[in-house]
């Protein structure tokens, strides 16, 4: 793994043109780039286009919006990234509790009354320790912080240098990004962007993978050799995306949780999972496996997803609804075998 470049890399402004190998700032380090992007696929399971124009946009020098759902791979394709090319990722929840000192820094209180303010009291936030460190910042939920954070948070990425108080002017190494994300299907407590802040960011819409893909992502992440309960766990979890009274389903960690839970059940209960493959239409299976199952799901994917303000229904009644229309309705509507 390369070590963190230096802080004085020459072409170090984040307009000047030159291409990033290692985050260190190179002209003829295009090969590098590719090579970082191999080593970071080998760990994913798909998201092959999101890796390629996540790392053109920091490669390039851009700060990054991720704009998609919760559980859709955006801190991991991020954190893969940073491990790879060696620099450090600094993360920080955005909400109303992320205050412009808490994002930048404060003096301790105690060396203060002993000192007066110093540099040398400063305790750097997330966003100082980021510009020091020539590190990712990412921020999470970034549209919940308050305004006044968001324009401390323009100033650094609009000139690469922030002023602070009775510290004086922290410089930005060459290597500092701010990665934000966002969910736009949740508004609720959030802050409107101004168009200053979105003409500083370029956009990337991160969404649900495919069913293969997740499958393949509940395989690997949880070892299970029975491919009917992975197939039936994104199956159930897919489904919470789509009806009408669920205003927000499951990610794929939902599907991971759910085999897991299900797996574990199966055992104490002695419940043999199923070996037959896992894109048949589930018909004819157990009912003992079917009601572990359920008992999984229910424990797995209640607290997950939201059911809409108008209907009259509990996540527990959509959850039943779901896993009938799997094993039930969808097998029965197919016809025999």
């Amino acid at each position: 793994m390369p070590s963190p470049p230096p802080a004085d890399l020459p072409g170090a402004g984040p307009d000047d043109d030159p291409v990033v190998t290692g985050l260190r700032v190179r002209h003829d380090a295009g090969a590098s780039v590719r090579e970082v992007r191999r080593r970071v696929a080998a760990h994913l399971v798909g998201r092959e286009r999101e890796l390629d124009l996540l790392l053109a946009a920091v490669a390039a020098g851009r700060d990054v919006v991720l704009e998609g759902p919760p559980g859709t791979s955006k801190s991991t394709l991020l954190r893969a990234i940073t491990a790879e090319w060696g620099v450090p990722l600094v993360f920080v929840e955005g909400n109303a509790d992320l205050t412009p000192t808490r994002l930048v820094g404060h003096h301790d209180p105690a060396r203060v009354l002993r000192e007066d303010y110093t540099p040398e009291n400063f305790v750097p936030g997330p966003l100082v320790q980021a510009m020091r460190g020539g590190g990712f910042l990412y921020l999470e939920e970034f549209n919940r912080a308050p305004e006044d954070t968001l324009n401390t948070l323009l100033t650094a990425m609009a000139e690469r240098r922030l002023a602070v108080p009775h510290v004086g002017t922290v410089e930005a190494r060459a290597t500092f990004r701010v990665v934000a994300s966002m969910n736009p299907f949740d508004a609720i407590g959030t802050t409107r962007l101004s168009a200053s802040i979105s003409d500083r960011l370029v956009r990337l819409a991160v969404g649900y993978q495919d069913a293969d893909a997740e499958r393949g992502i509940v395989t690997r992440r949880t070892g299970i050799a029975s491919p009917r309960l992975v197939a039936d766990a994104v199956a159930l979890t897919r489904a919470t995306r789509e009806r009408e009274d669920v205003r927000q389903g499951s990610s794929v960690r939902g599907a991971i949780d759910l085999a897991l839970v299900a797996a574990q059940l199966a055992d104490m209960r002695d419940v043999a999972l199923p070996d037959e493959p896992s894109l048949e239409p589930p018909r004819g299976l157990p009912e003992e496996y079917t009601a572990t199952v359920l008992d999984a799901l229910l424990l797995a994917l209640s607290g997950r997803i939201a059911v809409d303000e108008t209907v009259e229904s509990t996540p527990e009644a959509v959850l039943r609804e779901i896993w009938e229309d799997h094993f039930l309705l969808a097998p029965a509507a197919a016809g025999p075998g």
